[in-house]
């Protein structure tokens, strides 16, 4: 199987979805009770735990990024060392 994209492209998608799931997930953990430096002021949201339920959801997309670029990733690993395997 070839990969999609290339090498770098690959990894640094990989390192971006796992700072992302770090800080969207701390995010939604915050929200989610309601920390009063995020939900304490007038233009803050007023409901944290909707803020939190859609943090949660981007976390995922960000999971689904980190695995579909991982794999690329290690598809790329596989053809530089050992060489493509033709279908």
């Amino acid at each position: 199987m070839k990969p999609l994209v290339g090498a770098m492209q690959a990894w640094s998608c990989f390192v971006i979805s796992v700072f992302a799931i770090i800080i969207l997930s701390i995010l939604g953990i915050l929200f989610k009770g309601n920390h009063p430096e995020l939900v304490g002021g007038e233009e803050d949201p007023k409901n944290g735990e909707e803020v939190a339920a859609t943090a949660f959801i981007a976390v995922m997309i960000y999971a689904g990024f980190l695995v579909f670029c991982g794999l690329q990733g290690l598809l790329h690993l596989r053809e530089s060392r050992r060489g493509a395997i033709a279908l």
